[in-house]
């Protein structure tokens, strides 16, 4: 321990007050480190990929029609992610915090599946023959 570290240890335990343990850079060694600004240019490029993948599958014929929401709420998820995990620092928080993000996203994920399947699918099936 460095004259500096003792000193500041040996004040913290005078006032009452706890000692944040830190390395060498003065980060808290308790705190997970966080990403660099190469991981969020990483990221907001895979971004920008996924939207132009969600814009083309709207412009385009290229997805048969029936598979273009199932499509999307794929690719809506991915992005939810990856904004919610680095952006929004949740990969770096207590596993509380994810929970209440991810809770939510199941149960929305849950409606749009249920109102395809209602609007779409079962009105094909559902009709009656007169």
């Amino acid at each position: 321990m460095t004259r500096h570290e003792q000193h500041a240890h040996e004040q913290a335990h005078a006032h009452g007050t706890p000692h944040v343990h830190t390395d060498a850079h003065g980060h808290d060694a308790d705190e997970p480190p966080h990403v660099g600004i190469r991981t969020y240019v990483v990221v907001g490029i895979i971004l920008a990929i996924v939207t132009a993948l969600e814009v083309a599958a709207v412009e385009t014929a290229v997805i048969p029609t029936q598979w273009v929401l199932p499509f999307l709420l794929v690719l809506t998820v991915a992005k939810f992610f990856l904004v919610v995990l680095f952006y929004m620092h949740l990969k770096m928080d207590h596993a509380i915090f994810g929970r209440v993000f991810y809770g939510p996203l199941f149960l929305a994920v849950l409606v749009v599946v249920g109102m395809i399947l209602l609007f779409h699918v079962l009105p094909t099936y559902g009709k009656f023959s007169s």
